[in-house]
């Protein structure tokens, strides 16, 4: 097949949105028209929502392909990266479809891109003290996890400190990303309900097939809820793999005091789109 390597593909991929994030003119019109090609499916999970099994099982599922769409992690979250994209939409990347997992907020330059690309990400609805206690349980295992950082650099001696000292560091670092996270995505939703899709991990726990059917006709590359479940078991076995610790709920209690989890609340308090979800994101 051949590859429309054209002059303008070059110029675009080299060029900067406006300081805000946004795309205008010309550049926004050739962007807009290169979205129609091709869709892409995007897990924009936080860390600890299962956001790296369910893209797993939508590569099996759809036949596609996992692509890193952000320059690096390196201690920060994800912002997709323009050339990946306008490579992918003309063919460079291949021909399957596009599947990625990013821990990536939906802030106002993240939404321009969205928006540009006309991409259609998955958001997951999770506690944050369940998902801070599963990554704390990571920290303490997985060399390249405590290297990674969430806009945040983990103290190298963290597996040192006293466990109080980590539950601190957790909830003082960590939490309020999780806060931003939640308030960036559910008011995005709130705003353009068709662009994003919100999950619940409740509700992915009792039926993950049904949440990657309702996942992947989101994302436009719809699958059955007969091939989702046939994902869902192939990639079952091997889930610890992909990150997928133990998917309890309430598991933050054991690893966080009351008051610990009463600062968690407190953030979520500045953001007024969470006054609804604040029981379950606090729980």
């Amino acid at each position: 097949m051949a590859i429309d390597l054209d002059e303008t593909a070059i110029r675009a991929a080299f060029s900067q949105p406006d300081n805000d994030g946004s795309f205008t003119g010309d550049f926004a019109r050739y962007l807009s028209g290169l979205a129609k090609r091709r869709p892409a499916v995007i897990f924009a999970f936080p860390p600890k929502a299962a956001g790296t099994f369910l893209r797993t099982a939508a590569i099996e599922a759809i036949g596609g392909q996992l692509m890193r769409i952000g320059h690096a992690q390196g201690e920060r979250d994800t912002q997709p990266y323009l050339p990946l994209f306008i490579g992918y939409q003309i063919g460079l990347m291949g021909q399957k479809t596009l599947v990625t997992h990013a821990h990536m907020q939906a802030l106002h330059a993240n939404r321009c891109f969205i928006e540009a690309f006309d991409l259609k990400p998955i958001a997951m609805v999770r506690s944050i003290p369940d998902m801070l206690a599963s990554y704390w349980d990571m920290l303490e295992t997985d060399d390249a996890a405590l290297a990674d950082g969430l806009n945040a650099h983990h103290p190298p001696h963290f597996r040192k400190l006293a466990r109080e000292q980590k539950a601190d560091f957790l909830v003082d670092f960590l939490a309020p990303w999780y806060a931003s996270y939640f308030a960036t995505w559910l008011e995005y939703a709130d705003e353009a309900p068709g662009r994003v899709c919100v999950l619940d991990y409740e509700e992915f726990r009792r039926g993950p097939d049904a949440a990657l059917e309702t996942a992947l006709t989101h994302a436009r590359a719809p699958r059955s809820r007969e091939v989702c479940r046939a994902a869902i078991e192939k990639v079952w076995s091997s889930r610890t793999q992909w990150r997928f610790n133990r998917g309890e709920t309430g598991r933050g209690g054991a690893y966080f005091s009351a008051q610990q989890i009463a600062r968690i609340r407190r953030m979520l308090s500045h953001y007024p789109v969470l006054d609804r979800s604040a029981d379950r994101l606090a729980a």
